[in-house]
């Protein structure tokens, strides 16, 4: 990661940056003794942003009752999210434009709101990480952009015009401005005080197979995410016509994340829905609800009318001239070749379109009833009518009236009387929309097909991943990931938490003495009993051997309750009798746990902390519970235990 040098470049003084109650706001997080008090405090002497953040924070709030004030805002969200939600609130109303004519500033903060609302969403169904921080990362990801487009507004425009697929925004930029987007959001961010755990990944956002991570690493995940958020912002931005082309693309991306068409559709709705009650709340203009994602999947294919040969086509002729008709008729079928069903006016040639469900529609303007247009308005009304053809006879000429038609729906026209060889042309082209249609249908079904069977494969390798095959309880990489969410949602919103080691006494022994295939079902025993007695909430998982983690929920739960749960398992797991055929085993186990506690700075402190307090027990005799707590390791139940104590 190239991280742009400010101070060389000479604009630390140009950069966009926060006002008022959010520059204050940015100068107080820089403060180690600050509070969520004085924060609090701050925020409420902003009345836009404290609604801002109150709406942020119900977006992601899993409680049934709704967060109504900031004391309640701030520590669900966390401190640092506030910070960076407050910065990128200020920004977008500070730089709604600006002076770079070449800079669309209103399609920029669109845009960075959609792939805000991606990230929330994507952090829902993956759980990489918390939403609301992931929501702050989709909105300020791109804000090297707004920093070059403010800095240098002539030179931004100038480079702006020059795109072209051959050669990126990047390349550009670094042509022009000798420094780019990427490297100069990722100095912004880290000014900002953002976590370098999320910086990284904004920088290879364009680029993730650049970055280097580990497949399956927290980065290798997060960089992805965004990824595919840029990919779904671009497409709720582009023009119909590009959107038809991006379909195929972001189908495939869902089934990346386990996600089939129908349930990644129902996906990318909510998504857009947010972003369009989002745009409300923010006043950007031009963030514009879109057709439902099915409906946009479904479209009919591009009309056309390079065409050189017809086959025969199922065709509805209306006409209310019996004469007309007659001739019509005969040329369809007997010259040209073709299937021919008649009506003679609208209403009834509705009906039987309905039933017969033709290729091409040709029918006449003026009719008693439902004329043409009025045909052609009803037929483009329903689903299956978008993607018929239809010609409209008539003998009128004049450019407004054949507007008119075309307005309507009509995609081709002949006048009467009616020359053959115009109209065996229209006919050919006809037929190659609907070959071209037919080609369309069978193309997105195979893609839904195969985007079905890439989630479920996808479901199966996730679940492979994080599963431990013998126990099938979480492995060592699921529990881990776990412990590093949750960690980070007690460090947000200023909960405790705890965890527990659990270790099978004398396993080596079992192995030894009966073989390691009645080792493997004693551990699959053992975890089915775990499973049995687990609280609701916590999450156990196999760590490796004879080694289990329970990750406990953080939230306001008595210390006591904690140990007796402890103990309630461990002498669950003494009483029982294991059966294998005919042996009868009998098995203890030892189990540490540790508090979070202030003194400690990452999660992996913690586990340690558990880890002593687990050999704490096995060198006391096995078969009991010690508990880590203010650097002591103390054995339970005699443990003098405060009910009041909190975890």
């Amino acid at each position: 990661m190239k991280i742009a040098d400010i101070d060389q470049l000479k604009i630390g003084t140009l950069l966009p940056s926060p006002k008022g109650v959010a520059l204050a706001l940015l100068e107080a997080c820089q403060r180690e003794d600050v509070t969520i008090n004085e924060i609090t405090k701050l925020i409420q002497t902003d009345p836009a942003l404290s609604g801002r953040l109150i709406q942020r924070a119900n977006a992601t709030n899993q409680r049934s009752r709704a967060i109504s004030s900031v004391f309640e805002a701030v520590p669900h969200v966390g401190l640092t999210v506030v910070k960076q939600l407050a910065m990128g609130f200020s920004l977008i109303d500070q730089y709604q434009k600006g002076t770079c004519k070449g800079f669309d500033y209103q399609e920029f903060w669109s845009h960075s709101l959609l792939m805000a609302i991606a990230m929330q969403e994507l952090g829902k169904t993956t759980r990489v990480s918390a939403p609301d921080e992931l929501f702050a990362c989709g909105l300020m990801m791109r804000i090297g952009c707004l920093a070059l487009a403010t800095i240098y507004p002539d030179k931004y425009t100038e480079l702006i015009a020059k795109q072209s697929p051959g050669i990126t925004l990047n390349e550009l930029e670094q042509q022009y401005l000798q420094t780019d987007h990427n490297e100069l959001t990722a100095a912004m961010l880290i000014n900002f005080g953002v976590p370098r755990i999320f910086v990284e990944p904004i920088y290879y956002h364009e680029t993730p197979t650049e970055s280097g991570f580990s497949e399956g690493s927290r980065p290798y995940q997060i960089v992805h995410l965004l990824y595919l958020a840029k990919q779904i912002a671009d497409f709720g931005l582009a023009e119909e016509s590009e959107r038809n082309q991006r379909i195929s693309e972001l189908i495939l991306f869902g089934g990346r994340i386990g996600l089939d068409t129908e349930t990644f559709g129902a996906f990318i709705d909510q998504i857009m829905q947010a972003w369009h009650a989002w745009g409300k709340i923010l006043k950007l203009p031009g963030v514009e609800l879109l057709p439902p994602f099915d409906k946009m999947m479904n479209a009919t294919a591009p009309r056309t009318e390079n065409a050189t040969d017809a086959a025969s086509l199922r065709i509805l002729l209306v006409e209310d001239d019996p004469t007309s008709l007659i001739l019509a008729k005969e040329l369809l079928s007997k010259v040209l070749g073709h299937t021919v069903f008649t009506a003679s006016d609208g209403q009834q040639a509705l009906a039987l379109a309905m039933d017969i469900l033709p290729h091409i529609v040709v029918t006449d303007w003026m009719m008693p009833v439902m004329n043409g247009l009025e045909l052609t308005r009803s037929l483009r009304a329903t689903e299956w009518g978008q993607n018929l053809y239809i010609i409209m006879l008539t003998g009128i000429e004049d450019e407004e009236e054949v507007i008119k038609a075309f307005d309507a729906g009509v995609d081709d026209y002949v006048t009467k009387p009616i020359n053959i060889r115009a109209f065996r042309a229209r006919l050919r082209a006809a037929w190659h929309y609907r070959k071209l249609q037919d080609s369309w249908d069978h193309d997105r079904e195979q893609l839904k097909r195969f985007a079905a069977e890439l989630a479920v494969t996808n479901r199966r390798l996730e679940y492979f991943a994080l599963t431990d095959m013998l126990t099938e309880l979480p492995n060592r990489r699921s529990g881990m990931e776990t412990l590093a969410e949750v960690w980070s949602v007690a460090n947000r919103s200023n909960q405790s938490m705890a965890v527990m080691l659990l270790d099978i006494d004398h396993f080596k022994v079992v192995n030894d003495t009966h073989g390691h295939a009645i080792g493997d079902k004693v551990l699959k025993q053992v975890a089915a009993s775990i499973r049995k007695i687990a609280r609701k909430g916590d999450t156990f998982c196999r760590m490796g051997g004879e080694e289990f983690l329970v990750v406990c929920q953080p939230g306001n739960i008595e210390l006591k309750s904690l140990v007796q749960f402890a103990e309630r398992l461990r002498q669950h797991i003494n009483t029982q009798q294991i059966v294998i055929d005919e042996l009868h085993i009998k098995i203890s186990i030892s189990i540490g746990i540790a508090l979070k506690e202030a003194g400690m700075q990452s999660e992996d402190q913690l586990v340690n902390a558990a880890d002593k307090a687990l050999y704490a027990a096995k060198n006391a005799g096995r078969n009991r519970v010690f508990l880590a707590i203010n650097n002591k390791l103390i054995a339970t139940p005699t443990a003098p235990i405060n009910p009041a104590d909190k975890i």
